[in-house]
Parts: C-alpha cells; structure tokens; sequence
C-alpha cells in the first residue's frame, strides 16, 4: 500500500491545496511570466490598428491585464454560478483579434469593438447552459485529441517567440535570439533534474530570470524605459468612448464568442484532466459563465474578450502545482501590474526569446498530456484511430496553412481558423458518427484499424466452438451448415456462440 500523503487528507480535491503565501506568489509570478506575451499581444495589435499613440495603447495594455487579473480571481476562487474553482489563467482572448481589427478599420472605431463585446458576451452568456451540457460529448478520446492539438498548435508560437517575435525586426531568426532560446530551454531541463521539488517546480521562472541576465550582459535588453512613465495608474472608464451598438459588429463578435467557447471548455477539462480532478456540466458551466461575465465588463476598463490561455495549461502540466491559490495570486499579480505600469514596464523588458525556451518545453508538455489521454483510449476493431488522426489532422489545417479558409464565408473562417476550435468539433462529430450512431458501421472496419492491432479472441468463446464451425455473413455456422444460436451470458460478459 503506498504511503499516505498529509496534504491529501486536507485537501477534498487536489486544486484546493494551499501551498502558503510565499510559495503562491513564487509560482504565481511564474505563470505571469509565461502569459505576459500573450495577454499584451492583443492591446499592441489593436491599438497599432486602431492608430493610437504609444500612451493610449499602454491605456489598452494596462486595462488587459487589470481585467485578466480580476477575471483569473473570479475563475479561481469562484462565487456561485461563476468560476469552475480550477488554476486557469484568464487573460484577452486571441481569437477575437481578427474580428476587433476589421471593426475597427471598417469605420466603426474602438466605441463599435467595446459595444459587440458587450452585447456578444451578454448573448454568449445566456447559452452557457447549452455549452454546459456537452461534457458529455468529451469522453478521452474526444479530450485527448483536443488537448494534444492545444500543444501543437501552440508551437508555432514558440517558434516565432525563439526567432524574437517580431517578424519585422532586422534580428528577427538570429543565432542571437535562437541561441537565447536554445540555452534557456537547457536551463529549463538541468534545474528540472535538480534533486530540489522546489528549484524543479520553479525551473520555468528561474530560466526566464537568468536567460534574461544573460541577454542583458550582451546588450540585448534595454532597462531604459522602465521609469519612464507613471507609476501608478487606475484604469480609465470608457477612455476611448462609450461603447456603441451595431448589429454587424455583433453578429460577427457572436461567432468569436462561440469560439471561446469552445476554447475554454477544452482549457477546462484539459487542466481537470491533467490535475486529475472531476469536471461536471456544472463545473463547467460556472468556468464558461466566468469568461463570459469577465468579457462582458472588459469594454468598460477597455479591454476585450476574455478567455482561458492555453500556454498556462501547459506551465501546470510541467511543475505538477495543481493548487487553483497559486494562480489566484497570479491574478493578483496581474490586477497590480494593471495599477502599477512600473511593473508592467519591468515584465516587457524580458526578452521574447526566453519565453520561447520556456514556451518549447510548456507547449510539448501540453501535447504529451494529450497523448497520455490518448493512450487510454481502445482502438482495437473500432474506429477509435481514424477519429483522432482525422481529428488533430483537421485541427493542424490552419496552424499549417493559415490561409486555408480565407475563401470560406466569414462565419466559417472564423470559428474554424482556429485549429483548437476545428480539432472540437470535428472530434465531437466523428465521435457521435461512429461510436454512437453505430447504425450502419461494418463489421469488418477501416483497413486502417485492421492494421493497428492483432486481432484477439477470448478463450471463453473459443470454448465454445467446434472443429468445423465457420464464420459467414455475420454468422456462425457448425460443420453441417446449421446456425449456431447466440446465447448473451451474465454479469455483462460478452455473448458466446454455442
């Protein structure tokens, strides 16, 4: 019998261990570090397109992670009917980037972007309940292709972030910024091998924190810029208008909120699976009425949508901290860089490829958790391997080729650019197809699944059988050509021929 673990018997479910104040800062701060880029990504975007000054987009900046703060707190601690009480990381949703840019160049400017997320978050809202329901639609072989095209398409983002992350730069791909990456990634892998729990579960942070010295002793960070600037700042109500109302710009928003939906719902049981926790419809449904709300209240700080960051997932797959307080803090954190610019300022001075270092191993971990999903899975004379190869293979399409749908109706190309979204629904679908709508599957499968195992046979029902007997058309006949009856046995043992 194993030993029993002390924090086990305090603790119902493992996400509500509480490691201790310094501890949830330490590993609170890591997952900042890690979703730093991401969450400022889109305010960058979108002020650049929305032609804003240097000062008001670091209005957007500001109010991206005061608003991804308070709605992690929410997501973490949970009051009733809001926040599924898991360590997910909340932040702005980068599924809606394509959508606000088109809002904002087409005429209808920032006020139009804050009033379709309003009014989109409020209608997305109101059908959580429907989304709710389809935790049962996510079986693992479902949940593990989803969590293993999560990974993968995150990759591309590692890549872009060891090349330096901005494509435009004269040192974008340098041996400089990948050799960075390259040796934070190796500071990662020796302090995960430190005999220390601590040094191990902190790798991430540390690696960041000393490839980051690193880059400073070759000149390759500039602390310049850090007071510049104020200090503290409290985020403008509708700064940039108030939010304006047109039936276009909602519609089109509605159908990124769909997206997100489905986003988070995968977040959701990708990190109930990696923390091996329960995740019902109702849990489930409290996460997605969480992103919604936060969405909703985002315009009036000036942010936008709001959804749970996959990167994230990955970082607690990797240091094994399944406690939903260290993330709690994270939030904190995030809520105080949002009233404190200083600190904001001080995070950014981080070189884009550190994070890609780190991002290499947080990303592969989130696909390796995805495949360990999958190894539960039986595919042995079912169509179990043509579900999940078809499934990631359609959910890697736009990762691939991101201009795959750009001849689609825009309603398509936008729920299924994502390749989390795309890799969802069509593991949904082609599950129901063929291992609940069974009508019509043949006996003899896919020569696909013929070939992934050897074909077995119970010695129960070999037993049963006589020297002559053959198999046709479905049935078993004796030597003499009579049929042979099925006889289903008890206690759920499968039917014998005799």
């Amino acid at each position: 019998m194993p030993p029993v673990n002390n924090t086990q018997l305090t603790a119902a479910r493992p996400e509500d261990k509480n490691l201790g104040v310094m501890a949830n800062i330490a590993y609170g701060f890591q997952h900042v570090l890690t979703m730093y880029g991401g969450i400022i990504a889109v305010p960058l975007i979108v002020g650049q397109a929305a032609g804003l000054s240097p000062a008001e987009i670091g209005l957007l900046i500001a109010a991206s992670l005061f608003v991804g703060g308070m709605a992690t707190v929410l997501q973490t601690i949970g009051v009733p009917f809001f926040g599924c009480q898991l360590p997910l990381v909340q932040g702005v949703s980068f599924a809606s980037v394509a959508t606000i840019v088109a809002i904002v160049t087409s005429g209808g400017g920032l006020p139009a972007v804050f009033g379709a997320v309003i009014a989109a978050s409020l209608i997305g809202l109101l059908i959580t309940p429907i989304f709710s329901k389809i935790i049962k639609f996510f079986p693992p072989i479902v949940t593990g292709s989803v969590i293993t095209t999560i990974g993968l398409t995150l990759m591309p983002v590692a890549a872009r972030w060891a090349m330096g992350g901005n494509s435009k730069a004269p040192d974008f791909g340098s041996m400089a910024n990948i050799g960075l990456a390259a040796f934070t990634l190796l500071l990662v892998l020796l302090l995960s091998k430190v005999g220390s729990a601590a040094i191990s579960r902190l790798s991430i942070l540390l690696s960041m924190v000393i490839g980051t010295g690193v880059a400073w002793m070759l000149g390759m960070v500039d602390f310049s810029k850090v007071l510049t600037g104020p200090i503290f700042a409290f985020p403008s109500v509708f700064h940039f208008g108030a939010p304006v109302f047109e039936v276009a710009a909602i519609i089109s928003m509605f159908i990124v909120v769909l997206v997100i939906l489905v986003e988070t719902s995968a977040d959701i049981l990708a990190v109930g699976d990696i923390i091996d926790t329960k995740i019902d419809s109702r849990r489930l449904g409290d996460g997605l009425r969480a992103d919604m709300i936060s969405s909703a209240i985002a315009p009036i700080f000036g942010s936008f949508t709001q959804s749970a960051f996959a990167q994230n997932v990955g970082l607690v797959a990797v240091t094994g901290v399944k406690s939903r307080f260290v993330v709690f803090f994270a939030g904190l954190i995030l809520v105080l860089f949002g009233l404190m610019p200083l600190m904001g300022r001080v995070i950014a001075t981080v070189p884009t490829a550190v994070l890609g270092g780190a991002g290499l191993v947080l990303f592969g971990t989130v696909a390796a958790s995805g495949i360990r999903t999958l190894a539960r899975v039986t595919y042995e004379n079912n169509m179990n391997l043509i579900i999940v190869a078809t499934s990631i293979g359609f959910g890697m399409l736009p990762i691939s080729a991101p201009t795959f749908y750009d001849a689609f109706p825009d309603w398509f190309a936008t729920i299924f650019h994502s390749g989390i979204s795309s890799a969802a629904i069509m593991a949904i679908l082609l599950n129901l197809l063929f291992n609940h709508f069974t009508f019509g599957n043949s006996d003899n499968q896919s020569v696909f699944v013929a070939g992934t195992a050897d074909r077995t046979v119970r010695p129960l029902v070999v037993q049963a059988l006589n020297e002559g007997d053959y198999f046709k058309d479905g049935k078993l006949f004796d030597v003499e050509g009579n049929e042979i009856s099925v006889v289903a046995l008890k206690d759920g043992q499968p039917p014998v021929h005799h």
